[in-house]
């Protein structure tokens, strides 16, 4: 599969990432594993303790079928599931939307680093350049765990999530400069021509980045192993009722490379 657009970033990205970071990405059957939400930069990241009012949705889907992943209020990690059959396990969360508002030399530099020139247009065609930017946004981010090892199927569940991310691969079967190719989905539909990014724990000062192409693919070669996180964010006009010009959407992929 080819890529499309890939080069490597130079800047530092001005936006906060948003992540899952499982305690362990091979736990064993029956184990206790803990679900850390962390939201940062450049895979440093602060702890997001549980905030039930915050979330839309948090689950463990694996062959088994879906589950709830549990927490207790004000902790970290925010959740833990006990996760009983062999295999993939698609860990998600969804959150609800905020608000924020931004000065609009920040939200113009903002857009520009993640790859959103066409609302940059929008705003400038509107006469809006120099206004501050009005925004909900709202997070789906998932996380791929090998349950004993024995992951074949499943890694890519989708979880109708409005922004996500959909790897075709196994993780197993990339790394070493072999490609990892992902699909966003927007909506369950292909999203074509947006900045997909990725960045591996052990170098992530070098991110790689694609633009998705008419089916929504983009496909990254992982030279590392250990943990990558690979990102999206969509932006579209907001809802009228919501206060705000824009609503954006962060998608985020994390799983280990062996």
């Amino acid at each position: 599969m080819k890529a499309v657009g890939l080069f490597l970033l130079a800047a530092p990205l001005l936006a906060h990432d948003f992540w899952i970071e499982p305690t362990r990405f091979q736990p064993k059957a029956g184990e206790n594993v803990g679900f850390a939400l962390r939201v940062g930069e450049r895979l440093l990241g602060d702890p997001v303790a549980r905030e039930p009012q915050a979330i839309e949705k948090f689950v463990a889907v694996s062959r088994e079928g879906e589950t709830s992943v549990q927490g207790v209020l004000g902790r970290d990690p925010a959740g833990v599931a006990r996760i009983s059959s062999p295999g993939w396990v698609v860990v998600g969360y969804r959150s609800k939307p905020k608000s924020i508002e931004l000065a609009a030399d920040k939200f113009e530099s903002y857009l520009k680093e993640e790859g959103l020139e066409k609302v940059v247009e929008a705003r400038a065609a509107r006469g809006d350049s120099r206004k501050a930017g009005r925004e909900i946004y709202s997070r789906c981010a998932k996380a791929l765990v090998d349950v004993d090892g024995a992951g074949a199927g499943g890694y890519d569940r989708a979880l109708a999530f409005r922004l996500e991310l959909v790897p075709e691969k196994s993780p197993k079967e990339v790394g070493g400069g072999r490609s990892m190719p992902v699909r966003l989905l927007f909506e369950g539909k292909p999203l074509a021509g947006a900045l997909v990014v990725a960045m591996n724990r052990e170098d992530p000062a070098k991110p790689l980045s694609g633009r998705s192409d008419a089916s929504g693919r983009v496909s990254l070669p992982l030279a590392n192993g250990g943990m990558w996180l690979v990102k999206a964010v969509h932006m579209v006009p907001a809802p009228a009722a919501s206060g705000a010009d824009w609503e954006s959407l962060w998608a985020s992929l994390t799983f280990e490379v062996p």
